[in-house]
């Protein structure tokens, strides 16, 4: 017998690709104990999106979050996604500080660290792995894999060696697109286990449905851990269902001997969430099927739905989906996975909303192309390379892309000051500065509003606010029997906060109603209408504009503290950088498209804008 090991994606990746990292602590809290005791491998509960969704949409600490899982998961060793130099952010971060996240992970509470590199670059891996060899984590070295001219069975082996000279503990396939076929498994993994040597851990996304045939042919081939969700968030974009991996492996010589019982009740609970906050099952539609042709992953699809429906233009849909390999191929072929599936696929949507195909470039395909998120899996066309550098040179193959950012702790510390009380929350603003920096503003003492103490005061909350009131009281004594801080539960249209309070007070409820819906959490306001609406009768008539091409965040300068692009009264030249414009996680540098001299500047710094909003005026020059 050799039985198969399960890792559950239900906290993390499943969620995460089906509920758009929409899961509270509050859904967790009262299931983590079973969890806890079915004898998973590991749970997956933190990285990826997770740490950024937390602070963006759910009002919530990251680290907050992982402290309680560990709290009430204090038997299965729990299991993080990390973006190699990127952490869980976007772009790299200096080597202190992905030393110092790695090290204060594993202190709260991460037993096992997956690292992968986009572009399958070992030099982008290299600072995370040897910090979690130094703190006693479990380093697990992941293959992002795909398929391409430039992806093949050798190059992954050799990837694959790259990652045991680090001190890998398992290899992980990391199959984010579903892209996977059973006998393309067979074969990767038994070159894995005959050369590599290491257990192989197989990582399967439903998308294309092969997920569950790929399992049992890598189990046959010596795979030892496979990944899967509880079936409220299997399927689709996600992992297959635990509940049927579990039953197909039984009397088998891969037999799991976890509890089908115990998975259903488990089971019964998540579905039960599902349908009271009104959340969609995973479904393989044909448009998921289409993966073996468009190659987009489950969370990247819908995110770009999501995209183009805040940019008013989910019709386009298609247009991306054709639009998207066009562009992955003019790169060199990267891995659909993140940051480079944000970075292909938002200048898809860019070329396809524009009209303009790489008229708009942003700032992180510049970077990607030259060459500071890693090599390239394969040649880049050189017309696109030209376009997008313009007098810029690519990085020297010989500079390690991590190594040229310098910024150090102390001085991220020293920027958030007294905001900052502990080293999480430094880490916290070094990753994400403007969302820590609003999170840990708005919950300063003194900050909150509406306070209700426990005991009678809580009744006075009335009916209307949709709250269910002993699950508010649940949570008070959960928070006051053991170390969580702080937790929020959203119900009904009504946000509420239960937080222990100061000194030996008795925990607090915090109601801050109405709490954002599902489908107003966005990076930007949606706009009211398709385009917006501007007049221009009152200024001069030579005098043209420049509108935003997407929704999101208007920024004068380039980063905050540093000098705005440019000013009123002066002159810039065609292909000049004007502003910022975030928008799907990305900044995108708008820059002019002809000379002139600015001589309005429209929307205020950090104004969130429309699609079609007016952002300066400027007069062409000659």
């Amino acid at each position: 017998m050799r039985p198969v090991h399960i890792m559950d994606t239900t906290l993390r990746d499943a969620h995460q690709s089906l509920w758009a990292t929409r899961m509270q602590v509050a859904d967790m809290l009262p299931i983590l104990p079973k969890m806890d005791s079915v004898g998973y491998w590991s749970l997956e509960v933190w990285g990826g999106a997770t740490f950024d969704a937390a602070l963006r949409f759910l009002d919530e600490n990251p680290w907050e979050r992982l402290r309680v899982i560990k709290k009430y998961c204090p038997r299965t060793p729990l299991q993080m996604l990390l973006r190699g130099q990127n952490l869980v952010g976007y772009r790299h971060y200096s080597d202190e500080i992905v030393t110092r996240f790695v090290h204060a992970s594993k202190r709260n509470g991460i037993d096992i660290f997956r690292i992968f590199d986009a572009l399958n670059d070992i030099r982008n891996v290299e600072v995370s792995a040897a910090a979690v060899k130094e703190c006693g984590g479990h380093f697990e070295g992941a293959i992002s894999y795909t398929v391409s001219p430039v992806h093949t069975l050798d190059s992954y082996i050799e990837y694959a060696m790259q990652l045991k000279e680090l001190g890998a503990d398992t290899i992980a396939i990391k199959d984010m697109a579903g892209m996977l076929t059973p006998y393309r498994t067979e074969k990767m993994v038994r070159a894995l286990k005959d050369e590599v040597g290491l257990p192989v851990h197989v990582h399967c996304h439903y998308i294309g449905g092969m997920a569950p045939m790929n399992y049992l042919k890598a189990v046959e081939a010596g795979a030892e851990i496979i990944d899967t969700a509880v079936v409220a968030v299997a399927f689709g974009s996600s992992q297959p269902a635990v509940e049927m991996i579990v039953a197909a492996l039984k009397e088998s010589p891969y037999d799991t001997s976890l509890d089908l019982d115990l998975l259903f009740e488990i089971a019964e609970y998540w579905e039960d969430v599902r349908k009271r906050k009104k959340l969609k099952r995973g479904v393989t539609s044909l448009m998921h099927m289409e993966v073996f042709s468009h190659q987009v992953p489950g969370g990247m699809l819908s995110n770009l739905i999501s995209q183009l429906e805040l940019q008013k233009a989910g019709d386009r849909l298609d247009d991306v989906l054709k639009e998207i390999p066009k562009v992955r191929a003019e790169v060199g072929f990267p891995p659909l996975v993140t940051p480079l599936s944000q970075i292909v696929g938002t200048q898809a949507v860019i070329n396809v909303l524009t009209g303009k195909r790489w008229a708009v470039v942003p700032q992180e395909m510049k970077d990607y192309v030259r060459g500071y998120y890693g090599k390239a899996p394969g040649p880049m066309d050189p017309e696109i390379v030209a376009k997008v550098l313009g007098k810029d040179k690519p990085l020297a193959p010989d500079v390690r892309p991590g190594s040229l950012v310098t910024t150090t702790y102390d001085e991220v510390a020293a920027e958030i000051g007294d905001l900052a009380h502990s080293e999480e929350d430094v880490l916290m603003y070094a990753l994400f500065p403007n969302e820590a920096r609003t999170y840990l503003t708005m919950h300063q003492e003194g900050a909150e509003k509406a306070v209700f103490m426990m005991g009678e005061e809580i009744n006075t909350l009335r009916e209307e606010d949709s709250v269910d009131v002993n699950q508010i009281r649940e949570l008070i004594k959960i928070v006051e029997m053991s170390d969580v801080n702080e937790v929020v539960v959203e119900e009904g249209g009504a946000k509420v906060v239960v937080r222990r309070g100061a000194g030996v007070a008795p925990a607090e409820m915090t109601a801050v109603t109405p709490a954002p819906t599902p489908s107003a959490a966005s990076d930007a306001a949606a706009p009211a209408t398709d385009v917006a609406v501007h007049d221009d009768s009152e200024r001069p008539a030579t005098w043209k504009n420049i509108i935003a091409p997407m929704v999101g965040t208007f920024y004068r300068a380039p980063s905050p503290g540093a000098d705005a692009f440019v000013n009123v009264g002066d002159s810039v030249e065609e292909g000049q950088p004007l502003c910022i414009l975030e928008a799907m996680k990305l900044m995108n540098e708008i820059t002019a498209e002809e000379s002139g001299v600015i001589r309005e500047i429209a929307v205020g710094n950090a104004d969130a804008v429309e699609y079609g909003t007016v952002l300066f005026y400027y007069e062409p020059l000659g």
